[in-house]
């Protein structure tokens, strides 16, 4: 099972994720509110996977995957996303981002994503 790092700005999107999550027995390393946030935690936490929301205050979701991808080349990240964001979605492939999840979160989609990528 994966120690996640679950980003998100919204508490509610980052309790409903992890709980999605823990069902499957992965293990919430933990969770941030910003992008900023969440590459200060990578760096500390190292986890074998972050969920990272785009739009968020302080650093978006594209500037923290191109911070943790300088860090670390290997990382492993799952971009969550609104439905009609695809060019945003894009982005955050070319910018490293493994796979999308679509929010609302799909219990079954979160997990198949999430045990294809790990």
């Amino acid at each position: 099972m994966a120690r996640v790092l679950v980003v998100d700005d919204a508490n509610f999107m980052r309790v409903t994720l992890s709980t999605i999550l823990k069902k499957e027995k992965h293990e919430i390393a933990g969770e941030a509110g910003d992008g900023a946030e969440a590459v200060r935690l990578y760096k500390e936490l190292n986890p074998d996977l972050v969920t990272m929301d785009i739009t968020m205050p302080v650093m978006n979701g594209i500037d923290a995957i191109k911070a943790i991808k300088a860090y670390d080349p290997n990382a492993t990240i799952i971009v969550c996303s609104a439905m009609g964001q695809q060019k945003v979605v894009v982005e955050a492939i070319e910018s490293g981002a493994k796979d999308f999840i679509v929010k609302p979160f799909d219990e079954s989609q979160v997990l198949e994503t999430v045990n294809r990528i790990m």
